[in-house]
């Protein structure tokens, strides 16, 4: 059988035999069993490093939503305190207003007042 050639067609590379004796089937697995132990190896420390990052994502989402969640009660207080000055502010202006009209008023009538009595006083008939 060392005798054929690649040429001939009932050619057989497992037919083909080698000067040196072939080796045992435990030593022509073994590079192949550990190469699979060290992908297997792999593979589980990759999902590992998956599942890690999975937890680590799970739970900064979680801290996010609960940052976000204080933040939004946080600028809800804050809003309704600004409601509250808003409205004290322009019940203020209302209360302002509302004493400076009369007080207008009464400044007018004495400018009035003074204005007739100046004339009154001041006039030549």
């Amino acid at each position: 059988m060392a005798e054929q050639t690649i040429a001939d067609p009932t050619f057989s590379p497992a037919l083909v035999s080698v000067s040196s004796p072939s080796p045992p089937k435990k030593q022509n697995t073994s590079p192949v069993d550990s190469k699979l132990t060290e992908l297997n190896e792999s593979r589980a420390e990759l999902l590992n490093r998956i599942l890690n990052l999975k937890q680590d994502l799970q739970s900064w989402r979680g801290k996010l939503d609960t940052q976000v969640q204080v933040y939004r009660e946080e600028l809800s207080g804050l809003k309704k305190t600004l409601n509250l000055e808003v409205e004290q502010l322009r019940e203020q202006d209302d209360v302002s207003a509302s004493l400076k009209t009369p007080g207008l008023q009464d400044d007018s009538k004495d400018s009035k007042e003074q204005m007739v009595t100046g004339e009154s006083g001041s006039s030549i008939d």
